[in-house]
């Protein structure tokens, strides 16, 4: 009997830290099963001390320790059988660390772990700290990618203006998927792939490369940009035993998480996947050859990202989407508050949904960019068509979730989507899996079969893509 083929996926979001553990399974209808998954919350939130108030940073340490849970909370007796593991997570964010302390392994512990040590904030991508009129200050990239705040290189550049002392402690820098990659394999430079480069901006897709010589020309510290690596390629193998995973497990070059959720979901050419989490994403497959043009366009909604094989995915990427229901249930909770009423937002949440499930239709209207767009940086949130009769808690909650969709059909309209050849939607993500009003509101909108996933598909993609190279042998 063939030993079994196990691989862990990993996934770093900007709520929560996801695991899955995938096994071959040649019989199953999608070729493998997922034997376990785990989702912990990350609560890495922190106040940004240098950019404040638009900075928006997350504390490394916290979401090491929700990855630590996760893999404790898998069943150790599988980990033992793995036999590659696949990293994706949060893309544009950065962080910078010490090569060779950026962690510390605990290995005289009955689990072998390991913890952030040198290591700055991880600045993500819903930063604001750079403005309109820095970006417009910045060097005009080689690359069809336009530059935007929250976006790796656009932060160094303004951490060089800013804050150059924090640049001038570390040697070196990636996303957090990168940083989890090279302290699992100890590496001396970290590697990136080309989807979490792209996201960087400054990163040229046809030629594979970083943008050297505007950015040296600019002043900016090139020596921190990483190495380039297909994604999913072996970047390296674990240098500890952890947990119950073997030391010497190959490592596989982190992945976006979008990019994971795709793979996760996308069973045909003609599916666009629809993923609503803290952001929203809504992406379609472009045709094998298809190269996007070379100038960038800043008010364009739809952005072409990297996917795998050197092809591309047609993207309308959100800023307003989970984290826009989270922002109105902390209102209500701060409002409750100042009432002299105590209400955890968990309650709030829930009775909400309840309440808009309930409420089948409204007149009223939310456009809900309290976070703006990448291609209209200064557009705010408004509501509009407010009467007497829709002001129910039913009514905002129903309109403030159709609201979400309607602003993503408005940057990539089902009409586009057709002509792609999209035929079916398949929909994924954690703030879409546990709202029923959202999956009511994305059938109304959506003329097109939709189809949902399960909370954990950026996980199970990054395992599936190092399960699928495990098995050819090409990639052994």
């Amino acid at each position: 009997m063939a030993a079994q083929s196990i691989t862990l996926g990993i996934d770093l979001g900007t709520t929560s830290v996801k695991a899955a553990l995938l096994e071959d399974a040649p019989s199953h209808p999608s070729g493998f099963v997922v034997l376990a998954s785990c989702t912990r919350p990350s609560r890495a939130d922190t106040e940004s001390q240098a950019a404040v108030p638009q900075g928006r940073e997350q504390d490394v340490s916290r979401i090491i320790q929700a990855l630590n849970e996760c893999l404790a909370a898998l069943p150790q007796q599988q980990l033992r059988k793995v036999k590659a593991i696949g990293v994706s997570g949060q893309m544009h964010g950065i962080l910078l660390w010490e090569i060779s302390q950026g962690c510390e392994w605990m290995e005289g512990t009955a689990t072998p772990l390991f913890e952030a040590r040198a290591v700055s904030p991880l600045v993500t991508w819903q930063d604001g700290r750079c403005s309109s009129e820095f970006l417009a200050s910045l060097p005009q990239p080689s690359s069809h990618l336009s530059v935007a705040t929250g976006f790796g290189c656009a932060t160094i550049f303004w951490l060089l203006k800013n804050s150059p002392e924090l640049l001038q402690s570390y040697n070196a820098a990636g996303t957090i998927q990168d940083y989890v990659v090279a302290m699992l394999c100890g590496l001396r430079r970290p590697l990136m792939s080309d989807q979490n480069a792209a996201s960087w901006g400054y990163f040229n897709t046809q030629s594979q490369s970083w943008n050297m010589d505007i950015l040296r020309s600019s002043g900016f510290p090139v020596h921190l940009l990483p190495d380039i690596a297909q994604p999913g390629s072996v970047a390296g193998r674990t240098s500890h035993t952890w947990f119950e995973i073997p030391k010497g497990t190959r490592v596989g070059v982190a992945m976006g998480d979008l990019q994971a959720s795709v793979y996760s979901c996308m069973d045909q050419k003609t599916d666009a996947v629809l993923n609503i989490s803290t952001s929203v994403q809504l992406a379609a497959s472009m045709p094998s050859g298809f190269q996007p043009a070379q100038t960038p366009d800043p008010a364009a909604p739809v952005a072409y990202f990297p996917y795998f094989d050197r092809t591309y995915l047609g993207v309308a990427a959100s800023l307003n989407g989970g984290n826009v229901l989270g922002t109105f249930v902390h209102m209500l909770v701060q409002w409750m508050e100042d009432l002299g009423l105590k209400v955890e937002e968990t309650t709030v949440y829930s009775q909400m949904i309840q309440a808009a499930v309930q409420q089948r239709d409204t007149c009223l209207t939310i456009t809900p960019t309290v976070l703006g767009e990448r291609h209209l940086p200064d557009q705010l949130a408004s509501v509009t068509r407010i009467s007497s009769s829709d002001l129910s808690l039913g009514h905002v909650t129903r309109a403030l979730c159709r609201g979400i969709v309607q602003n993503l059909l408005s940057m990539l309209p089902c009409e586009q989507l057709r002509e792609w050849g999209v035929e079916r939607v398949r929909g994924s993500g954690s703030a879409l899996s546990r709202n029923e009003v959202l999956k009511q509101e994305v059938q109304r909108a959506f003329p097109l079969p939709v189809s949902f996933g399960q909370d954990v598909d950026a996980a199970v993609g990054a395992a599936l893509i190092m399960l699928r190279r495990s098995l050819d042998p090409m990639d052994s």
